[in-house]
């Protein structure tokens, strides 16, 4: 009976581990593959909180079944003792063993905060001396707008940038609340309309890395995606001459008119050579005075047709 006993518990200890890892995919495993200090860190403080929750859960789950099999009703010749109460040994360990533990994640969350803290990342400082790349982002329902404040160019879902360079994100949205996750590159922080969040981040080397909204937005949320393109120092001037090249110019009423919601299935992108001064601010400014990108009620249904408005 004590063998079948086994057995049950490791098929279910099987069964639920090829659950677990049933839908896995090295492809889309970003988090696992940083190539940022950011998300370097980040991959790191949560290696260690992994790794002590596991050292209380593997010994509580021994300790389970050696209780079970220690203390089994058909167990000869086992001491009994009616009137034990206390043990100091176990006050110890019921007591110690969560201070301990609290104590040594709450120490490691205080050292990560400042090290990926999005307003000034000790991380990205540490590890990079050029100057800080500043880049505006303005979320629209829904498109992902970075403007290139220093360049006076701007792009519409995709976001390039030069490698060993810090970048220092301000980030706002003309419409709902949403959120930018680059996971192999910068954790997701959340963007509200008529506020201004700010994010930083650096690249450690060239590369295309997937970007996305990872909050529900509506209608289009599935599609609200965006490449990040990390580029050589020479690549990126290369990139910015040629983008200023352009004949596309983004004004006020430029941007009311892209910020009409609507969906890219194709995932095109956009690009111009120059931008309206002070649009990032412009912006804040007038959804904080009730400026709203209404959603046509039909634009559920032609999204399930594959179309967009």
């Amino acid at each position: 009976m004590d063998t079948r006993i086994f057995r049950t518990l490791a098929g279910c200890s099987t069964s639920l581990l090829a659950l677990m890892l049933g839908g896995c995919s090295t492809r889309h495993f970003w988090l696992f593959h940083p190539h940022g200090p950011v998300a370097g860190t980040e991959m790191h403080i949560m290696g260690i909180d992994v790794l002590i929750l596991l050292i209380i859960i593997v010994p509580t789950a021994l300790l389970l079944v050696w209780f079970l099999w220690h203390y089994r009703a058909s167990r000869e010749h086992s001491t009994y003792a009616p009137n034990w109460s206390h043990s100091t040994a176990i006050e110890l360990i019921v007591w110690g063993v969560p201070v301990v533990t609290v104590a040594v994640l709450g120490y490691i969350a205080f050292q990560g905060i400042r090290e990926v803290n999005p307003y000034d990342p000790t991380v990205v400082v540490s590890r990079a001396g050029e100057n800080p790349l500043t880049v505006d982002v303005i979320t629209t329902d829904w498109k992902w707008l970075f403007l290139y404040p220093k360049q006076h160019i701007a792009t519409v879902d995709r976001l390039v940038v030069p490698v060993q360079t810090p970048v220092r994100f301000k980030l706002t949205s003309a419409t709902v609340t949403n959120s930018i996750f680059i996971p192999e590159l910068v954790g997701q922080i959340y963007i509200m309309p008529g506020m201004r969040t700010e994010q930083s981040m650096l690249a450690n080397r060239p590369g295309t890395y997937e970007g996305f909204s990872a909050t529900q937005s509506g209608p289009g949320f599935t599609w609200m995606q965006f490449q990040t393109k990390a580029l050589s120092e020479a690549g990126f001037r290369h990139w910015v001459h040629r983008t200023q090249q352009g004949s596309r110019v983004l004004t006020y009423t430029a941007f009311n008119k892209l910020a009409r919601p609507s969906i890219d299935t194709e995932g095109k992108t956009i690009q111009y050579a120059r931008v309206q001064p002070g649009l990032f601010d412009h912006v804040i400014e007038e959804v904080r005075d009730g400026k709203v990108f209404p959603t046509h009620w039909a634009m559920t249904e032609h999204m399930s047709r594959g179309t967009s408005n």
